[in-house]
């Protein structure tokens, strides 16, 4: 269950960061300095998620808007239209996608943000451990994928949650289908395998795009990323449950190396 922490101002800095650590996912403003002398009220919700708002929109639009979309990601974007929506949301407007804006552009937008983040959503340093899980099977190589997971700062994680959920809902409207009129409904063509073919190399990447050879992935690479991403998609729900037991082992180590921060949580529930 979900508990917030209305104000953290009377712990010091270290327990404060612990805290964080705790909730897995916190809001921006925690991230301020606090002035000296100066008491802010900041709150703590691990229900605020981390996810860019141009993320979030897209994902949306594209879930009410293009799910029947035949080549969703595949078919080609009016880049005019693409850098419009790019700069708008750089400029941090509030972009409305209604269902008048193309669903093929939304898309591109999605693709081209996730390929030019500063760091990769999940960050470069782990890029070969991500990929040593292919040589893995069943049960080890998913609870190995999710101690990976784990590792992953907040928005990092935040988002790449988002991600393979909306990625797991397209997929799941791949196959034609019948109406409850009996009318067929088209699918969109978009499988597992294509989509982690698509978005395997904007979500992995060894280097910085524009970097030196960073567009030369060699064949038995980019089949890895694309394995591992088909891995993430498909099992994304129990990948990112953190189990009681786990819960449990956490709250009694704490109990142990800070009992403080336990009673804080305890008081609060």
């Amino acid at each position: 269950g979900a508990m917030s922490v209305d104000s953290i101002t009377d712990l010091s800095d270290n327990t404060s960061r612990l805290l964080e650590a705790l909730q897995l996912s916190h809001p921006h403003e925690l991230h301020l300095r606090r002035s000296r002398g100066k008491k802010k009220m900041l709150s703590l919700n691990p229900i605020a998620w981390q996810v860019p708002r141009i993320v979030d929109r897209c994902c949306k639009h594209i879930e009410m808007h293009g799910l029947q979309t035949v080549g969703i990601f595949r078919v080609g974007s009016s880049k005019q239209s693409v850098e419009q929506l790019r700069e708008e949301f750089n400029q941090g407007l509030d972009v409305f996608l209604d269902e008048h804006q193309s669903v093929h552009d939304v898309a591109a937008l999605l693709k081209e943000f996730l390929r030019d983040m500063p760091d990769s959503l999940i960050p470069r340093e782990l890029y070969e451990a991500f990929l040593s899980t292919v040589s893995m099977e069943g049960p080890v190589q998913l609870a190995t994928l999710q101690l990976l997971l784990f590792l992953l700062p907040p928005c990092h994680s935040d988002t790449l949650y988002r991600l393979l959920q909306f990625l797991n809902e397209v997929a799941q409207h791949a196959e034609s289908s019948q109406g409850p009129d009996g009318q067929e409904i088209p699918g969109n063509k978009m499988t597992v395998s294509n989509l982690a073919t698509i978005f395997g190399p904007n979500i992995l990447q060894k280097e910085k795009p524009g970097e030196k050879d960073s567009s030369a992935m060699d064949i038995e690479d980019s089949t890895a990323v694309i394995r591992v991403l088909q891995r993430l998609i498909e099992h994304y729900q129990a990948l990112f449950m953190v189990s009681p037991e786990m819960q449990h082992d956490i709250l009694r180590r704490l109990f142990q190396t800070d009992p403080d921060v336990i009673d804080y949580l305890l008081r609060r529930k």
